[in-house]
């Protein structure tokens, strides 16, 4: 038991007790910074092991229901990131065109019968995304029913959503997950329709397809991060 008047005249007590407060402030401390991934310390870890968390949200840019005829192409421009309130704020990664659409192909003809109008043929619909030399297409198919598909367009390494990373700085890892910016300014977007007429076996029946109704929705990909060094027990 270490009492008042070793404290004021034994040395090798007065070492102790230091020693004892060091501990009990610098551990504490030490682990709550590196377990965290506070933005005062953000970036300048070296390398190591890091765990990165974080979540992918979605911000709409614009959204909407339009009859595209066969061989044409619906151009959604004039879209850009001054529309959103504080976009500087976000990480945008990513842009991503959603779309679904049914089949408008008709069958014609007064000999026309369940078994004689044959069955319809499926139509192709195709999305491009677009954002300042980002770009990207992706096609869909109705089946001669209903369908939907989307286009997405990234600009960040998103196989780190959610993984542990190991033999980088990091600096190096934000390099690869946050846009520094690159995701503001304009965007556009295009859908076009290829419509094809099934045939109809039955004499006087005929089918037609002359495009098809497009649900759409542009919207914005977010990712909100954190970065967290992992420590194993060999290490403490």
């Amino acid at each position: 038991m270490i009492t008042l008047e070793d404290l004021k005249t034994n040395r090798d007590t007065q070492i102790t007790v230091v020693c004892i407060a060091f501990f009990l402030i610098a551990f504490p401390l030490y682990f709550s910074i590196a377990a965290s991934g506070v933005s005062g310390v953000a970036g300048t870890r070296g390398v190591g092991d890091y765990q990165i968390n974080g979540n992918l949200t979605y911000v709409q840019l614009t959204d909407g229901i339009e009859y595209i005829a066969d061989g044409d192409t619906l151009m959604i421009d004039n879209l850009h990131t001054d529309a959103i309130d504080d976009a500087e704020d976000l990480n945008i990664v990513g842009v991503r065109v959603l779309m679904s659409y049914g089949e408008d192909e008709e069958a014609q003809g007064l000999s026309c019968t369940p078994l004689t109008q044959g069955q319809a043929a499926a139509d192709t619909i195709s999305g491009t995304a677009m954002h300042a030399g980002f770009n990207g297409t992706a096609d869909g198919q109705n089946n001669g029913g209903s369908g939907n598909h989307e286009v997405v367009v990234e600009w960040f390494n998103s196989s780190m959503v959610g993984a542990e990373v190991s033999g980088l700085s990091e600096s190096e890892i934000i390099s690869q997950i946050d846009s520094m910016g690159a995701g503001l300014g304009a965007y556009s977007a295009e859908i076009g329709v290829s419509a094809e007429a099934g045939n109809a076996p039955g004499p006087g029946c005929s089918r037609s397809d002359n495009g098809e109704e497009v649900t759409f929705s542009v919207e914005l990909i977010v990712f909100d991060y954190s970065i967290a060094p992992v420590f194993n027990e060999d290490e403490l």
